[in-house]
């Protein structure tokens, strides 16, 4: 092989050009697993984490509005089909908001009242034997925010929401941007002079004869780092992205955390119910003002449809230790993150201490010879 590129040497050797670049692939190809395995753990840690957050938080909405449901079935049960119509679009649209759909917080919570309002105003605050029609109805919808019939509790529900699932949304974005992020970097593109510093570190010796021979670990770290300098640059934001996390890990518990509020929902619209109760005969008057008298049509009311029994024993396990067993797995997952601080800082170190070069005190290739 008088014709070789990177793998000359003074000795004779047994490589071809065609061997050559076969080795030079398999460099790469070396390289690239080694990468994907030294990443494996991270990204595992990342990825199973974030399928267990958007679970947990599928099972919140699902308690959510099953507890949403269950009062108006058991409170409020004239008018409990027609309202939990209404609860499962809220819920739905909290689902779309949490994961990634671009509605507003302050949109959906204002439908959800003002759909509930020609309901309220249907069976509690003007019940009568008929039903209103549907363009009353309508009217109802459009006027429900001058009217106020809720008081200040759908401005309450819109802060609540905002301050609890924004943050949730971000945890759950912020954990798939990791994985990315991981996913880049294990499949790098190398320069051409990376591709043959790393044929001469790791296939040059083989055509001497040197098949057991690994690198030096100085040679093997001047190597690595040069063909990880593009990723060596991640190492600053990688760090302040790990402590992102933990900052909105934080956001995510206590009073304002999404466990807590999804939760309590029921009892901000039970809330909200009774300040109509209390207002009724003002609403009416306010109402008669800007819709007219109601029109009427033949009454049409099932009783509760909600089937309160749909996988319950799931869901109470679920409630019971929901708020601790997401703050506890969160926690456990930071810490576990925080190891993985200085990972891209630290890959050329961790590659060659663990696969590439040769342990202290052996024989090792320096590029040139055995050494």
């Amino acid at each position: 092989g008088v014709d070789l590129q990177v793998c000359t040497s003074r000795n004779p050797t047994c490589c071809t050009k065609k061997m050559e670049e076969r080795y030079q692939t398999a460099a790469k190809q070396d390289i690239q697993q080694v990468l994907q395995t030294s990443s494996a753990a991270l990204k595992f840690l990342i990825s199973r984490n974030a399928a267990a957050f958007q679970e947990t938080f599928e099972m919140l909405i699902r308690l959510a509005e099953n507890y949403t449901s269950t009062l108006f079935c058991n409170t409020y049960r004239t008018m409990a089909a027609e309202a939990t119509v209404h609860v499962q679009e809220f819920f739905t649209d909290v689902g779309l908001f949490l994961f990634g759909t671009d509605v507003s917080t302050e949109e959906f919570v204002n439908r959800f009242f003002d759909t509930l309002f020609p309901v309220v105003y249907n069976h509690v605050i003007n019940s009568g034997p008929t039903d209103i029609s549907l363009e009353y109805a309508e009217c109802l919808r459009m006027a429900r925010r001058d009217i106020r019939p809720f008081g200040n509790i759908p401005k309450k529900a819109i802060g609540q929401m905002g301050r609890s699932l924004l943050p949730s949304r971000t945890f759950l974005q912020a954990l798939n941007l990791g994985i990315e992020v991981i996913n880049t970097t294990d499949h790098l593109h190398f320069s051409k002079a990376c591709s043959r510093a790393l044929l001469r570190m790791q296939y040059c010796p083989h055509c001497q004869g040197l098949t057991l021979s690994k690198p030096c670990m100085g040679y093997c770290l001047n190597t690595i780092r040069g063909c990880l300098a593009d990723v060596a640059e991640v190492d600053l934001h990688w760090r302040g992205y790990v402590q992102s996390l933990e900052e909105l890990s934080g956001a995510l518990s206590g009073a304002h955390g999404i466990g807590h509020v999804l939760l309590n929902f029921h009892s901000l619209v039970r809330d909200a119910l009774v300040q109509a109760q209390i207002n009724g005969p003002e609403l009416l008057e306010q109402v008669n003002k800007i819709c007219g008298p109601p029109v009427w049509k033949p009454k049409q009311s099932p009783g509760c449809s909600f089937d309160q029994n749909k996988d319950n024993q799931r869901l109470k396990m679920f409630s019971r230790d929901s708020e601790e067993m997401f703050a506890n797995r969160r926690k456990e997952f930071i810490s576990q993150l925080r190891l993985y601080r200085a990972f891209y800082g630290g890959l050329a170190d961790q590659l060659c201490g663990n696969e590439l070069a040769a342990a202290d005190g052996l024989p090792c290739w320096n590029g040139e010879d055995v050494v």
